[in-house]
């Protein structure tokens, strides 16, 4: 069985776990507000709707590489980093204005559409975004609501939701990164692979590996550093095979529009490589559709046709297997205990530079 199978099979696990924890919250919220519970449907439709589970997979597969062998208790927690993905993606949907995510209306889309309905003279764009970001705030704190309500010892408990907030807290820099590159129209190579680091490698790895030791309760400082070093550089090679996607993926696979990235600006080390490799003409066709929202689909396979052109996507796939290969190195330094977790974070990792979703 490959990894992704077994990605596949927890995905289920959880997802059918997820399904009766929103039940159940749904119908904490009808006893509180019929705004709550409209939320709390939102979010769990939202959540449910799609994704791959990586990150609590690998909070899952981190604790059984300690030894621990309670899979029911862990898949239970695991719940909360799914969920703080969620929270974050409300909020990043928000700063990036998308309108879809996993194939169906991100959380302030769907509040924009009560807006029109209920008030359509008013600022409905306003009041989407307003709701959505409460909406995940609630979800985050339903996220820290699970680890405490967890049956772990108390002092674990304190540990775990520690190390949440710590996540967090580590994730905004990068996020603000991505925003300030975006305004500006440039950066460097450098900046752009710390930008990742701190929005995807920080929190979609390394985090949730921390989380799991920790829940274990047989760790060192060695331990999570040497999860440190194969969770940076992994997570910058999903977010260069992110950025790939986003521009050469299949639409109906990706879940939103592909080209997304291209209309809102980003700075991707896909756009700051072909600008430093390419010609006059190329820099010039980069630029001028690089933000445009009205891009059609000519202009999309003519930027696309430039990205290849100058080796810039030949060199960032490249890159992205040389992350892989030092990902790789650093996971023989850890001591699993668990066949089904070693083999899992090695095919985790390999399967990084090849996805299609």
């Amino acid at each position: 069985m490959e990894a992704i199978e077994l990605l596949k099979k927890y995905k289920k696990r959880l997802d059918i776990s997820l399904g009766k924890y929103f039940d159940k919250k749904i119908k904490e919220a009808g006893k509180s507000h019929k705004l709550a519970k409209e939320a709390v449907k939102m979010i769990a439709d939202f959540t449910l709707a799609d994704g791959k589970r990586i990150r609590p997979a690998m909070l899952y597969y981190a604790y059984l590489a300690n030894g621990e062998k309670d899979c029911n208790k862990i898949l239970e927690v695991s719940q909360s980093i799914e969920l703080t993905h969620t929270f974050l993606l409300i909020h990043d949907d928000i700063i990036d204005k998308d309108e879809r995510r996993h194939g169906t209306p991100t959380i302030h889309e769907r509040y924009k559409k009560i807006g029109r309905r209920i008030a359509p003279e008013k600022d409905v764009a306003h009041f989407g975004n307003s709701m959505a970001m409460l909406a995940g705030d609630m979800t985050q704190a339903m996220a820290n609501e699970i680890i405490f309500n967890s049956q772990f010892s108390p002092q674990t408990i304190v540990k775990a939701l520690d190390k949440l907030q710590e996540i967090i807290y580590h994730i905004v820099p990068g996020e603000m990164m991505d925003v300030v590159m975006e305004i500006k129209g440039k950066a460097t190579e450098k900046e752009i692979l710390e930008m990742y680091e701190g929005k995807t490698s920080s929190y979609s790895f390394e985090g949730p590996l921390h989380l799991g030791t920790i829940l274990a309760g047989k760790y060192d400082d060695k331990m999570l550093k040497n999860y440190t070093q194969y969770a940076m550089p992994m997570g910058k090679a999903f977010q260069i095979r992110d950025d790939i996607l986003g521009i050469f993926g299949n639409e109906k696979k990706l879940g939103k529009p592909v080209g997304s990235d291209i209309i809102e600006g980003k700075q991707t080390l896909l756009v700051i490589k072909a600008l430093e490799f390419g010609s006059a003409e190329q820099k010039n066709i980069v630029k001028k559709y690089l933000g445009k929202e009205d891009i059609t689909k000519k202009e999309l396979e003519a930027f696309r046709a430039v990205i290849k052109e100058t080796g810039s996507l030949e060199y960032c796939q490249k890159l992205s297997e040389k992350f892989i290969e030092e990902a790789l190195a650093s996971l023989e330094k850890i001591n699993i205990k668990n066949e089904e977790a070693k083999f899992f974070l090695r095919g985790i990792a390999e399967y990084m530079v090849k996805r299609e979703v």
